[in-house]
C-alpha cells in the first residue's frame, strides 16, 4: 500500500499544474458543500440561542373577524379574564391609537412614516422582556400625561437618539421619555410611538379598549393556555379571537433558510460533479500519455490489477486532496462569515466526513474507468506506440 500511494504520488507530482487545478474544482465544489452546510449549523444554532434567550412562552391575543366578515373587538374585561389563567405569569394590552407621530408640526400629517401610535400598560416592558436604550418606560407617574416611549425602529425614522426632545403628536407636543431596544418577539413595538392609557383617552379620544394582549406563561403550560385563551378572552364569541405565538415567526424564518440550503447544496453538487468530470478528463489524458509506462510496466511483469490500481490510486489521492482543501476552504468560509454576523461557529462533523466521503466516490468513480482502459493495453501495443 505504501509503494502504491508513492508510486500514485509521483505521478501527480510529474504533471503538476494539471494535477492542481483537477484538485481545485473538487475542492471548490466540497468548499461550497461544507460552506452551506457550517453556515446553516451556525444560522440554527444562533436562531436556537436567540429563542432560548427571548422566550417561546410568549402568547398574543388579538381580535380577529366577525362572521359577516367585519373587524371583531376584544372585550375591556379581556386583559384582566386572562391574568386569572393559573399558569400565565403576566400580562399587559396595548391598543391602536387614531392619532399620527411627526417630527414636527410643519411635517404633512400623511407623512406618517409607518409608525403606529399605541396606548400601552405600563408592564408591557417587563411582559416582553423588553429593554431601554435610553430613558424609562411609561409608569403610573407618566402614563397620565403627554410623553411617549419611542421604539427602535420608530426613533431611528423620526431622528431622535436621545430622551428629553419633543414629538408632535396628534394635535399637540409630547416629550420623549424613553427609546426601546429592538423587540424581535414584537417588531409591530419597534415600529410605534407608545402613550399610556389614561392620555389616549383624554387627549386623543380613544375608547380604552385592548387591541392586543400579550402574555407570558409557564414554558411547559404553553399549549395547555393557548388552548383555552380564546374561550377567556371572549367567551360570547371565541371565534373572534385570534391567537398566536410570536416565536413560531422566527422558527419559520429557520425552515425557510433550511429550505434555500437545500438549493445551494443542490448547487454545491453540481460544483463538485463537474470537479470529478475534470478528474476523469486529465486521468484519460493521463493514460494516453503514458501508454509507453504502462506497457514497460507490463513487460517487467506488472499484473493488469497492478495498472489498474495504480491509475486508480492516483485518481483517489487526486480528489482526496481536493476534498481536503475544500473541507479547509469550506470551514475557513463558514468562520469568517459567522464572524462577520456575531454568531457561533458550527460545522457539523458528519458534514465534514460526509464532504471527504464524497470527494473520494467521485475521484473512484470518475478514475474508474482510464484504470480499466489503463489496464486493458497488451505490453506490445503499448510500446509499440
Amino acid at each position: 500500500m505504501r509503494d502504491l500511494v508513492v508510486l500514485a504520488a509521483s505521478g501527480l507530482r510529474a504533471r503538476r499544474l494539471r494535477s492542481i487545478l483537477s484538485a481545485a474544482g473538487i475542492a471548490i465544489g466540497i468548499a461550497a458543500m461544507v460552506a452551506v452546510l457550517g453556515i446553516s449549523a451556525s444560522s440554527r444554532t444562533n436562531l436556537l440561542a436567540e429563542l432560548d434567550a427571548l422566550g417561546t412562552n410568549l402568547l398574543t391575543v388579538e381580535p380577529g373577524q366577525t362572521l359577516l366578515g367585519d373587524d371583531a373587538t376584544l372585550p375591556d374585561e379581556a386583559p384582566g379574564m386572562i391574568s386569572r389563567i393559573g399558569p400565565v405569569q403576566a400580562t399587559a394590552a396595548t391598543a391602536r391609537v387614531s392619532a399620527t407621530v411627526r417630527r414636527t408640526d410643519h411635517i404633512p400629517e400623511a407623512e406618517t412614516g409607518g409608525i403606529a401610535v399605541r396606548a400601552a400598560q405600563p408592564q408591557l416592558l417587563s411582559t416582553l422582556q423588553g429593554t431601554l436604550r435610553a430613558g424609562r418606560f411609561l409608569d403610573a407617574a407618566t402614563d397620565r400625561f403627554p410623553s411617549v416611549v419611542l421604539g427602535s425602529v420608530a426613533a431611528e425614522r423620526l431622528g431622535i437618539d436621545r430622551v428629553g426632545g419633543r414629538v408632535w403628536l396628534g394635535d399637540r407636543w409630547f416629550t420623549v421619555i424613553g427609546i426601546l431596544n429592538t423587540l424581535p418577539l414584537a417588531p409591530e413595538i419597534d415600529r410605534s410611538a407608545l402613550i399610556g392609557f389614561p392620555v389616549a383617552e383624554e387627549l386623543l379620544g380613544s375608547d380604552g379598549a385592548p387591541g392586543t394582549v400579550y402574555l407570558r406563561t409557564q414554558p411547559a403550560q404553553v399549549d395547555a393556555v393557548r388552548s383555552v385563551l380564546a374561550p377567556t378572552a371572549n367567551p360570547e364569541h371565541p371565534e373572534e379571537v385570534r391567537v398566536s405565538r410570536p416565536s413560531d415567526a422566527l422558527a419559520a424564518r429557520g425552515a425557510a433558510d433550511t429550505a434555500f440550503t437545500g438549493l445551494l447544496l443542490g448547487l454545491g453538487a453540481v460544483a463538485l460533479i463537474v470537479g470529478g468530470v475534470g478528474v476523469a478528463n486529465v486521468m484519460v489524458v493521463s493514460v494516453l500519455e503514458r501508454r509507453p509506462e504502462i506497457g514497460l510496466r507490463r513487460a517487467l511483469g506488472a499484473t493488469k490489477g497492478d495498472v489498474r490500481r495504480q491509475f486508480l490510486a492516483e485518481s483517489l489521492l487526486l480528489s482526496g486532496a481536493g476534498g481536503l482543501g475544500g473541507v479547509a476552504l469550506g470551514a475557513g468560509i463558514t468562520a469568517v462569515y459567522a464572524a462577520g454576523r456575531a454568531w457561533g461557529v458550527a460545522v457539523p462533523v458528519p458534514a465534514l466526513a460526509g464532504a471527504m466521503g464524497a470527494a473520494l466516490l467521485i475521484g473512484a468513480v470518475a478514475g474508474l474507468y482510464p484504470a480499466l482502459r489503463a489496464a486493458r493495453l497488451a505490453p506490445t501495443d503499448a510500446l509499440r506506440t
